[in-house]
């Protein structure tokens, strides 16, 4: 029937009456109204009754609904709904002696230990690639920033074992910094041609960086970063010396941060510390 149905639970109880129906039984017409029927549900307008020749399509409903909710059209609902969700998404535990940053939040990102993978720590974007707010580009980090003073005058490797799902690029990143905010050396491995960043899908795998210690470094600073949509896990991470006879992996000048407010050694690299 096209008529409401009688205590209808999203358009409240019919506005008909016994005689009102048989009239229109009698009639032969299809219970109809011209105006909307009040509604005990805040947020949801009852629509008008009609025949079924002039039932809207499904894409017509869409847009009525968005614009009752003040909004241009359904595409527009659909973001603000999709971005309303994310807020929605428990948040990960960080942890300790890292940090996060990059150009993102905590309605676009999940960053920290991996409930699932004891061991292990987690980047991941939680908007759906073409809705919401556009990840293209946006990089997400877990780092550690520690003083240089233990480390002047040597060549360190730092290795990790990496796992990415559906990921645009995601990789470990260093780099060593002098006092007068001149950086001396970095490494992303964004520019490699052979052993770079990780896309795709793909399961553990091992990458490293090579990197000098001068002795007019102040700090270092390195970890891992997801940069656009997807998945990164990182576990085993290690920072050890190296020999001469171990090539390094890339230079090129930056900046550095405040050194007096940095720890000395690194620290929690396996991620069993929160």
């Amino acid at each position: 029937m096209y008529g409401r149905p009688r205590n209808d639970p999203l358009f409240g109880p019919p506005v008909s009456n016994a005689s009102t129906d048989a009239e229109r039984a009698q009639a032969k017409v299809r219970p109809c109204s011209t105006s909307r029927t009040p509604n005990r549900w805040p947020g949801r307008c009852a629509p008008r009754c009609r025949s079924a020749a002039s039932i809207s399509p499904h894409s017509t409903c869409l847009e009525l609904v968005a614009r009752q909710f003040g909004f241009s059209d359904w595409n527009v609902l659909s973001a603000r709904l999709e971005e309303r969700e994310a807020t929605s998404v428990t948040p990960l535990t960080l942890p300790k002696d890292w940090f996060v940053v990059g150009s993102v939040g905590d309605t676009t990102h999940r960053l920290g230990l991996d409930p699932d993978r004891p061991g292990a720590a987690l980047i991941e974007s939680i908007v759906a690639r073409g809705q919401g707010k556009d990840l293209t580009g946006l990089i997400a980090v877990l780092m550690q920033s520690i003083g240089a003073q233990d480390f002047l005058g040597q060549r360190l490797r730092l290795t990790a074992e990496l796992k990415v799902e559906d990921a645009d690029a995601a990789t470990l990143w260093m780099r060593v910094d002098g006092y007068e905010r001149r950086g001396l050396s970095f490494d992303n491995m964004m520019e490699r041609q052979t052993d770079g960043p990780l896309k795709g899908t793909a399961n553990w795998t091992r990458r490293s960086i090579v990197l000098d210690v001068p002795e007019q470094a102040a700090s270092l600073h390195y970890g891992f970063f997801l940069k656009g949509y997807g998945r990164v896990w990182a576990r085993n991470v290690r920072i050890e010396a190296v020999g001469g006879e171990i090539p390094v992996t890339m230079t090129r000048l930056g900046e550095t941060g405040d050194v007096s407010r940095m720890p000395r050694r690194p620290a929690n690299l396996d991620f069993c510390e929160r």
